[in-house]
């Protein structure tokens, strides 16, 4: 019984070990989007491998119908990062809103060398002191990915949304079976939180596929305002495990 006990637990420290040095691979979902119950366009999450240890990961969200005149432009965010030691440091982010304007886009460099992150966010300038760990909005979905495939349960992460450094809380809610188009599913939920904000975001977690979100909702004061759905998930020289809704 002792030696079945140390060999699980011996497959489950190889298990975690391997998953973590897996984290991440390329991959790219394609989320179907609703607000307060409307059918709002689509979110595609697409990271890409650009060099040994240097990723790019890229968010679209393009609306439809009514939600064009809102938002006339296709959203997106990009975020350049490497990993090191097992860590995901992040180097560029970028948002923009899809419009000629400036007064709502965002570029970041993080300059680790000098413990600084510096650029323009909505027309201002930004300069902050850079600790280590530091992610932005992109990054930190990953870095939530990669701590979960070694096994590890990250209580917070520090980001910087725009031109502050913020701490948002992780807490662990639970875990469900979700129909998708590409199966039933096993996720844990996770939910992320600012200190003393109302808004909170909950991500359900598919440790089968690599820890990928696969579904998520934004609330406010516990009232459901955005969802994303899964659509489609595709994998880097694959067919795509579905293409459900398209």
């Amino acid at each position: 019984m002792r030696l079945t006990r140390a060999f699980v637990l011996l497959v489950l420290l190889v298990s975690a070990a391997a998953s973590a040095e897996e984290c991440p691979q390329p991959f790219r979902i394609t989320f179907g989007v609703e607000w307060r119950g409307m059918n709002a366009g689509t979110s595609t999450l697409e990271l890409t491998r650009k060099g040994p240890n240097t990723f790019v990961y890229k968010s679209t969200n393009t609306p439809r119908g009514f939600f064009k005149l809102a938002l006339p432009g296709t959203i997106t965010q990009e975020s350049t990062f490497a990993i090191i030691d097992g860590e995901v440091v992040p180097a560029v982010y970028k948002g923009d809103d899809g419009t000629s304007d400036t007064d709502r886009d965002v570029s970041l460099n993080f300059d680790w060398s000098n413990h600084q992150v510096t650029g323009t966010a909505e027309d201002k300038p930004v300069k902050q002191p850079l600790e280590p760990g530091v992610q932005d909005s992109l990054s930190v979905q990953i870095a939530l990915m990669c701590a979960l495939a070694a096994g590890k349960a990250p209580a917070s992460f520090h980001l910087i949304d725009k031109d502050e450094v913020k701490e948002y809380q992780y807490t662990r809610e639970g875990e469900a079976t979700l129909d998708t188009p590409v199966g039933k599913l096993d996720t844990v939920i996770y939910k992320s939180q600012k200190a003393g904000s109302s808004r909170a975001t909950r991500m359900w977690i598919a440790p089968s596929l690599g820890y990928l979100p696969v579904k998520a909702e934004q609330s406010k004061r516990d009232k459901r305002e955005l969802q994303l759905t899964l659509r489609v998930v595709e994998r880097p020289n694959t067919a795509a495990s579905s293409t459900a809704g398209r």
